[in-house]
Formats: C-alpha cells, structure tokens, sequence
C-alpha cells in the first residue's frame, strides 16, 4: 500500500436489520478497492458504536473519513432505524471515535452511488431492452424491509434521491391480491408495500394463503418453518419441492415485486435503467427469469409499450451498499468536505459519481 492509499483508506459500512458490512477501502482506478471487510449480526449488537470498535480493534485502522449507508430516513445527520432498535447518529460517531469526516446516508443512496461503477458480470438482464445514456435510474432492494431510491442524471452525473418508498400503500392488481390485501389489513390496519415485498412480507403471503383455507401446509414444511428462516425456507420449497402453498406464495412475491419495480419506472421515467438490489432478488433470480416479474413490470395499460423499452438488471455484487458508501467516504476526502458542510436539500446524499 502507498503512503497516499495510506492517508487515504476509508471506513465503509452497510448497515441493515440483519446484518452489517463493514469495510476498509481504498483509492482505486476505476472505483473504490476493499482492503478488508468484516460481516456483524445487527441484531447482536446494541448498538452500531459497539460494531465499529470491534472491528477497529481487529484491523487496528484510523480512517481518514467514515460513510455508513444505513437502512432508515437520515435526517440531519441522524437515523431511527427501521427495523432496529438504534438511534444512529453523525454527531455522536464524531464524537465517540475522534473523527473529522463521517457521514451517515440512507442504504440504498449507498448502493444507487455504486450502480455506475458495476461491471456487465455484476448484473443480470431480465429483458433485452438497452439502457439510455443520461436518463434517470431507479433502484429498488428488498431484504429485512424495502428500499427505494433514484439517481436523477444532472450535469453530465447523478444525483442519488433517497426515499422511504417502501412505506407507501399497496394496492392490489387482482382478486388474490384483494384477498391479501385484506387478510393483512386486518392484521395490520395500514398494509404498506414493505408488509409484502420483503423477507417478513414473503412470510405474510405464505400465511395469509394457508390460513385461507385454499392450501394444505404437510406436517414437515411447518417444521422446517418453525426450525429455521422462514423466508428462506419458503424460496428453497418452492423452488426444488413444488409444494403448492409455497410456489403461490413465492409468485405472488414475484408479481407483485415487478409491478411495484414497475410503478418506480413510472415515477422515475428511468430510462436508463430499474436495478434490482438488497438481498433477496439474487437469491430468487431462477424465479426472476420467469414471466410473472417482467408481465406484472410492464402490466401499465397504456403505458405498456413504454415499460416495455426500460432495461431491468438484477445486481449479483453483494457488496454493492459497501462499495457505495465507500465511494461516498473517497469523494469527502476529494471535496474537502468539512464536518458541518451540507449540500442543499440532499440530507447528505449528493455525489458527483
């Protein structure tokens, strides 16, 4: 390593309701380069505090500045986190650790500020449709929750808009939907997109679906539910074993995760591009391939022809939120931001990627 990339590495981190990523980077050719990286249950901790200092302690680092893309609404500065019991905050981090440069942005900020910077084998095509140049892009991740955000293309760059997307209504396409709709309003009052299409959100279709009656749950598939992750469970089945109540769920999942990917487009007009991110779309990409996300994406009435021309790319990079907010960390030191110094209404999310 140079003196340079010395005075120069950065701390990264992806912070999310199950799991933390963080990472030491440095400067790179083409974008920011992983040293070494350390993955933390969120869950464990009480903290985020108490996860920076183990690994500090491990790596024995002093970053030159700290960038943590965490999953909730960043507001001056701070986040109440979503689906964890932290309040996160720039100034107490500052503070804690002696830092000059540390910024907090929300995850899928972190992981929009990396999209530029993937390669073709980091994505996977689910339609041939071809990505135009300076249009905007739509990104949309779902795992423990539901992230949405934009990168709207301005000056020859992007500027990443975070969103608490996940959080507005859902709104059903169909009887089965109306159906799900209402067993979770019942439980819920307010049925957000997120109560469907998340992790937890593919567990509420599966039981939504057996408490109606329609479908038999065998004695050993509630067993391995009881025993194990849900979600994780439910894929798995409906992938390999067929079992009818999972592969209903798994496509309700599919369908209704392309038409809100869909409504995103829309709303973005992201010609150049929807991306796929966060944990789950990987891991269903089989069920991806299918017709039911790009049928429901382009399902739009009128618009269809139109939905029809916007490129949707699964992302394989897991590290995509880490690379992000380590671009953002590089690009603090680039600027010479100081630690006070915001950009007008971005909540601290504006880059010149």
């Amino acid at each position: 390593m140079t003196n340079r990339q010395k005075n120069r590495t950065v701390l990264a981190g992806d912070i999310g309701g199950t799991k933390t990523n963080v990472g030491l980077f440095v400067e790179g050719k083409i974008r920011p380069l992983l040293k070494t990286m350390e993955t933390y249950s969120s869950r464990e901790a009480s903290n985020l505090e108490k996860i920076i200092e183990r690994f500090l302690n491990k790596h024995n680092a002093s970053p030159a500045s700290a960038c943590f893309g965490i999953a909730g609404p960043v507001v001056s500065g701070t986040c109440k986190t979503t689906n964890l019991p932290w309040t996160v905050s720039e100034a107490r981090m500052r503070k804690h650790f002696s830092w000059k440069k540390v910024r907090l942005i929300n995850d899928l900020t972190a992981t929009a500020l990396a999209i530029p910077h993937l390669s073709h084998r980091e994505l996977f095509p689910l339609n041939r449709a071809k990505a135009r140049k300076d249009r905007n892009i739509g990104l949309m991740a779902p795992g423990t929750g539901l992230g949405e955000a934009l990168l709207v293309c301005r000056q020859g760059g992007y500027v990443p808009v975070s969103s608490e997307g996940g959080h507005m209504d859902f709104s059903p396409n169909n009887n089965d939907e109306v159906q799900l709709w209402r067993c979770l309003h019942k439980r819920f009052g307010h049925v957000s997109i997120e109560r469907v299409v998340s992790g937890p959100g593919l567990f509420n279709i599966y039981s939504c679906l057996k408490n109606s009656g329609r479908f038999k749950e065998p004695a050993w598939l509630a067993g391995k539910i009881r025993r194990g992750d849900p979600p994780r469970v439910i894929t798995e089945v409906a992938m390999h074993d067929k079992i009818p109540l999972c592969v209903k769920s798994l496509d309700m999942f599919t369908s209704i995760f392309g038409a809100v990917a869909g409504n995103l487009a829309l709303t973005g007009m992201t010609m150049g591009g929807v991306y796929l991110g966060g944990g789950i779309a990987p891991k269903i990409l089989q069920k991806l391939k299918e017709d039911i996300f790009m049928n429901a994406f382009t399902y739009k009435g009128r618009f269809e022809g139109f939905m029809k021309r916007i490129p949707v790319r699964v992302i394989l990079n897991e590290r995509t939120a880490l690379m992000g907010a380590a671009h953002y960390a590089l690009e603090m030191i680039e600027m010479g931001e100081k630690p006070d110094e915001r950009k007008k209404g971005s909540s601290g999310s504006y880059s010149r990627v």
